[in-house]
């Protein structure tokens, strides 16, 4: 059974972390550890945080001198992190009961690098909202940016792969996890979870959300651009990969075609006679019928 190691950036978000815990303790699934840094919150959130973890041996609190942003305390989250798999879970959102179980079992079924799934939006009493519509399942190649965002929480990935990248550039601020599926999805097959795992809240104090979106969208431009360099692509469909970035849009327009019909019709193609997602595609329907049996058998 790999150990599982949930990661949790805080800062300034102790009134949600309750929900958050009680995901972590209602896991089906029994071999995880959290490891949570907190970026020198202003809030009551060590107080609250150090209050619920304090009897269980399973969260591992670290916290940062002075406040150093979202790329250096997910950083931190990682160097700490003991698990063979990782993922991070935000301290305002929650996960299902079996997100780690689901998310784990992936690992048994092939040489995945990582794994993600589906997530419910909801309000800012965690109350549901909406299965965000965006999540669908890949294609990687060179040529997948996340553009439009299809990988999405709950996003696991093998620690051991992690280690063979860049890591997390600590300076970001804004499309931190964004620059980890990118850099992650560069060295192998990732797996689809077609099912809903994680609790994403919208509130207006989200990092990602009201007067942070269009920050983030520059900043995800830049590492889609740092993306294509890393890779050693010189052009895209026909056209030609700026040699120095300048603006967001530039890099997105690159991309416009990613969203046409055909593209997408050709990509579903090439899904559908992909030897991994077969396969996973076939274990998905065997464990359902194996259980039956076992159950009608044993």
């Amino acid at each position: 059974m790999k150990k599982i190691s949930v990661l949790i950036a805080n800062y300034n978000n102790g009134k949600f972390f309750k929900d958050c815990y009680f995901s972590l303790i209602n896991q089906t699934y029994s071999n995880w550890e959290a490891i949570i840094v907190d970026d020198a919150s202003t809030d009551n959130s060590l107080e609250i945080i150090e209050n619920l973890i304090k009897n269980d041996s399973r969260f591992q609190l670290f916290k940062n001198t002075e406040n150093k942003g979202c790329g250096f305390t997910k950083k931190r989250c990682v160097e700490f992190a003991n698990g063979e798999i990782c993922g991070f879970l935000d301290p305002d959102d929650a996960l299902f009961p079996e997100a780690l179980e689901k998310s784990a079992g992936v690992y048994e079924t092939g040489d995945f690098v990582a794994a993600y799934s589906k997530m419910l939006m909801c309000d800012d009493n965690l109350a549901p909202q909406n299965v965000y519509a965006g999540t669908k399942q890949i294609y990687n190649n060179p040529y997948f940016f996340n553009c439009p965002i299809q990988v999405a929480h709950f996003f696991t990935f093998r620690k051991e792969i992690y280690l063979k990248t860049p890591g997390i550039n600590p300076d970001l601020k804004r499309a931190v996890d964004q620059d980890l599926y990118l850099k992650i999805l560069e060295l192998g097959e990732v797996a689809y979870i077609d099912d809903v795992l994680y609790k994403y809240r919208l509130h207006s104090a989200g990092i990602s959300q009201q007067n942070g979106k269009q920050s983030a969208k520059d900043s995800f431009a830049y590492l889609i651009f740092e993306a294509m360099k890393r890779r050693g692509i010189k052009e895209i469909n026909h056209h030609k990969v700026p040699d120095s970035y300048t603006n967001p849009e530039e890099i997105y327009k690159l991309l416009d075609y990613q969203t046409g019909f055909l593209y997408r019709l050709e990509t579903k193609f090439k899904l559908f006679f992909t030897i991994p997602v077969l396969l996973f595609f076939l274990y998905s329907l065997i464990t359902p019928i194996h259980n039956i049996l076992t159950f009608l058998f044993e």
